[in-house]
């Protein structure tokens, strides 16, 4: 007997398209954080502050990992996300900050 085609399984395609619109939400909200982030990198550049801000980064890590255990997420992956997010903007502020 050969296995259903998951293309054809309702439930299935209903979790997906949620996963889908949840996806694109991800996307419209980093965009919207990057813009942001680099009037921020901007701001700092003009005004000769560094682009990194050590003590507000590990605020803020802490911040979300306990946003993270409080909404079931494990807060090693929102460390290792916001982290990525982190090192992504200060690269940005950097490339600010040479013009």
């Amino acid at each position: 007997m050969s296995q259903p085609d998951p293309a054809d399984d309702p439930i299935l395609a209903g979790y997906r398209k949620s996963i889908d619109n949840i996806d694109a939400a991800l996307v419209h909200m980093l965009a919207e954080r990057f813009r942001i982030t680099q009037a921020v990198g901007a701001y700092k550049a003009e005004n000769h502050l560094p682009p990194a801000d050590p003590g507000r980064e590990a605020a803020q890590i802490e911040r979300l990992r306990r946003l993270a255990v409080e909404a079931d997420l494990d807060p090693e992956f929102s460390e290792k996300f916001i982290r990525f997010v982190i090192e992504e903007v200060i690269r940005h502020h950097n490339q600010a900050r040479r013009g």
